[in-house]
């Protein structure tokens, strides 16, 4: 097996396990278990769950009055353990990439690229414990999680054997790049909403609180930094700012799926490559898959199953965006 083919297998077992650490990195925040384990990179001192409920007196003494909740520091653990081999994984494709950059047949940035954003998202992940959940830590984790998916895919997607889309117009390219920049943006809402706990601000659709235009702070709502020694566990801004954040994902989510309509639909419209075509009609099934859930899940009272499909709609829907930009490219 020639190293293009190995880096290639490592990069999509590498994708597929970011994707499942990226949704289940979701149902842990969603299901309260974020601080399941106090500290970090163990738990309550401890490598497993099961090390620190079998110590409890060395627990007590390190985290005193402390009350281990053994199913969410094993969510919380296991996600761990899948960030450390996907971190592995990572750091062994860069190294295969470096060992065999004379024959400059695996791109050097892109795995290089990897490695700084898998430690820089462990950092993240340290501080989104010891600095208990603060919002922006948790949205940066969630944004950085997303792209290294992103990066992982695109480095997949280089290395694979295809042919070459490059007839496409100047016009689609850009309205590709439009297209994923709109979601990147809605991307960072949508963890600015989670993370702020905004989700059921408004239980209602398609108005907000009975209102096309709710009662709404602003004002707090979009403050990066609130200070340090707060648990931001449950939220901590009153109820009119947590409603301007969700109305302002509700804004983002609508001016997403147009551009990423505009930018599908351009591609069908004027490049005839196959690869190109299943690009955009990926793009359109995700963007109305991810509609779908959002919707539903607001319907349905955002059950925990729902809110975490939606978390993984937005991974696959960025996928798909990372596809078209790729095949409108040579």
């Amino acid at each position: 097996m020639n190293s293009v083919t190995l880096v290639r297998r490592l990069a999509l077992t590498a994708m597929l396990l970011c994707l499942g650490v990226v949704v289940l990195g979701a149902y842990v925040r969603l299901s309260a278990a974020g601080l399941g384990c106090p500290d970090w990179p163990g738990c309550y001192g401890h490598v497993t769950p099961t090390g620190a409920l079998a110590n409890d007196a060395l627990v007590q003494q390190r985290f005193p009055g402390a009350e281990i909740d053994a199913g969410k520091a094993w969510r919380e653990m296991i996600h761990r353990y899948a960030a450390s081999t996907l971190g592995l994984l990572i750091v062994v494709i860069a190294g295969i990439a470096i060992a065999t950059r004379k024959a400059r047949q695996v791109p050097l940035g892109l795995p290089i690229a990897l490695v700084v954003v898998v430690v820089f998202q462990g950092i993240l992940g340290m501080l989104t414990v010891t600095w208990l959940l603060k919002p922006l830590i948790v949205t940066a984790h969630l944004v950085f999680g997303l792209t290294t998916l992103a990066l992982l895919s695109w480095l997949w997607l280089t290395l694979r054997p295809r042919g070459a889309d490059s007839d496409a117009p100047r016009i689609v390219r850009r309205w590709a790049l439009v297209g994923i920049a709109a979601l990147t943006l809605q991307i960072v809402l949508g963890g600015w909403t989670s993370s702020n706990y905004a989700a059921m601000a408004c239980p209602d659709f398609p108005t907000c609180q009975a209102s096309w235009w709710p009662s709404m702070d602003f004002r707090d709502a979009f403050v990066l930094w609130h200070g340090l020694g707060i648990n931001y566990e449950g939220g901590v801004l009153d109820h009119p700012a947590r409603v301007a954040i969700h109305f302002v994902h509700r804004l983002g989510a609508v001016v997403a799926a147009l551009a990423l309509l505009v930018a599908a639909g351009t591609a069908l419209w004027r490049v005839r490559r196959p690869g190109a075509v299943r690009a955009a009609v990926f793009v359109i099934a995700a963007l109305a898959l991810q509609l779908a859930i959002g919707i539903f899940m607001i319907w349905r009272g955002f059950p925990l199953w729902l809110a975490t499909a939606h978390n993984a709609g937005a991974a696959l829907l960025l996928l798909a965006a990372v596809l078209l930009n790729r095949r409108v490219r040579a």
